[in-house]
């Protein structure tokens, strides 16, 4: 069983895509936290732009399928916070310079 890294988790997170405003989740500092242990399960913990946010279903079930794909993983877990609250500054510093912001 190959091990999984925090980096190809982080990666594999990049796939995923906030569809009302269309970068990933990653860029737009979204995702606070990733674990990966010894059996290969993942724990991600991330937010959405507002607790509005319509999408926040859909966007939390991409995450759990794209990091399924990961070979040898064996369970994922994403979990949903507001606390702290998502601001701009979390966007990536490129990214935000595209985005005028």
């Amino acid at each position: 069983m190959a091990n999984i890294t925090e980096e190809m988790v982080w990666n594999k997170l990049k796939e995923v895509i906030d569809f009302e405003i269309g970068l990933d989740v990653v860029s737009l500092g979204l995702v606070y936290e990733v674990k990966v242990d010894d059996k290969n399960n993942i724990f991600v913990l991330m937010t959405m732009t507002t607790p509005m946010c319509p999408l926040a279903g859909m966007i939390l079930q991409d995450a759990e399928a794209k990091l399924r794909e990961l070979d040898g993983v064996n369970d994922v877990k994403v979990e949903l916070t507001f606390d702290p609250p998502w601001t701009p500054e979390r966007v990536d510093p490129n990214v935000r310079s595209q985005l005028g912001i």
